[in-house]
């Protein structure tokens, strides 16, 4: 199925985990999406697959990064009114804590989006909100 018919179907049902799961990677890892009003929340649930360190246990660094890659270009592509994968041109991530063996949450602050670059921030947390596990700064390429 096109790009352009899953996001179209997504934003008639309001319901954007279709468009995650079209996604390869982002359904390997078992991402998921909530999207309630103009909020938007990414899960990555606790999977033994996507541990990396397994004394921890914790998130394999590398999951939890790619998490954090999905989630912004997943949700600047929902906000895109001609649908094409951004690319990415730079991300920056800074990891503040061991993400344990427990869900994941993400959520995307788009601080600029022009015509040919957005600017996004993202924020990952487990337990609380206020403490977060990472945050990261990505640059995107729309067209």
């Amino acid at each position: 199925m096109k790009i352009e018919t899953v996001l179209e179907q997504c934003r008639e049902t309001n319901d954007y985990d279709t468009l995650v799961q079209a996604v390869p990677y982002a359904k390997t890892i078992g991402m998921s999406c909530l999207k309630a009003g103009e909020e938007v929340i990414f899960t990555l649930p606790a999977n033994e697959n996507n541990i990396g360190n397994p004394t921890l246990p914790a998130i394999h660094g590398g999951v939890l990064g790619g998490f954090i890659e999905q989630s912004a270009i997943l949700h600047i592509l929902m906000l895109m009114d001609t649908p094409q994968f951004p690319k990415v041109v730079d991300l920056s991530i800074d990891y503040l804590s061991a993400g344990l063996f427990r869900d994941s949450f993400a959520e995307c602050t788009v601080l600029r989006m022009g015509r040919r670059i957005a600017n996004v921030s993202v924020v990952v947390w487990q337990s609380k909100k206020e403490e977060p596990v990472a945050t990261a700064r990505a640059h995107l390429l729309l067209n």
